[in-house]
């Protein structure tokens, strides 16, 4: 079984998740990504080489310490800052795991189970994507021995199955609810609610007394907070 590199980009704690800020305050979404960041490490730990998180951040880059992680300061880019920072992280990657795939993931997605690691473990293949909700890319998975360009952005996931067979990669779409999941909305937040009673994300929303019920309206969860 082939070993495996996680690289997890971070770009800050402070001004993230402004979706989320007529719902919860700054430090309150600071708190959130920490303990994001904790569910996802501590899935995902056992089965993977190294975990690297790459931030310009000091915060950031302090916390991913704490957690026994790697950590890679951003260098400034023109342009397409968090693509381009990427493609350092898969440079260092290939210069220092010789023997490593890659896996990238964001920050937020605090339901990814240790099984979703197994897969693609198990795989052959040399590119595994999943989708989030909106069509962006929630997990990434290349083979090292090819030149592959990070797309992340609007529509990411077309972008990258693109890009996989421009490459004459065959893309396996690796469809899962949990890896779906990125905690962007209140909605997010009680899907989170509903299905993630054993993490630290669930913990900590479950402290600040937010809770979900089921809705008949418009939206289909109703999520708020009981103090309010």
């Amino acid at each position: 079984m082939y070993k495996l590199v996680t690289i997890i980009p971070i770009s800050n704690f402070s001004n993230s998740k402004t979706r989320l800020s007529p719902f919860l305050s700054e430090i309150e979404r600071k708190e959130l990504l920490k303990c994001m960041l904790k569910d996802i490490v501590s899935n995902i730990r056992s089965s993977v080489e190294e975990i690297i998180v790459i931030s310009k951040d000091e915060e950031v880059l302090e916390y991913a310490q704490s957690l026994g992680l790697k950590c890679l300061n951003e260098r400034e880019h023109e342009n397409d800052y968090l693509n381009n920072s990427l493609l350092d992280s898969i440079s260092y990657v290939k210069d220092n795991y010789s023997d490593a795939n890659i896996l990238m993931l964001p920050a937020d997605i605090p339901l990814i189970k240790q099984r979703n690691i197994q897969y693609i473990l198990e795989n052959k293949n040399d590119f595994i994507i999943s989708p989030s909700k909106g069509g962006g890319t929630n997990l990434l998975y290349i083979n090292n021995e090819y030149n592959f360009k990070p797309q992340f952005g609007e529509f990411s996931f077309f972008k990258h199955v693109n890009e996989a067979r421009r490459l004459v990669m065959n893309p396996n779409i690796y469809d899962s609810f949990y890896l779906s999941i990125d905690i962007n909305t209140p909605q997010d937040l009680g899907e989170l609610l509903l299905h993630g009673k054993n993490t630290y994300t669930f913990k900590y929303l479950n402290s600040l007394d937010i809770v979900v019920e089921n809705n008949h309206g418009g939206e289909r969860l109703n999520v708020y907070r009981k103090n309010e």
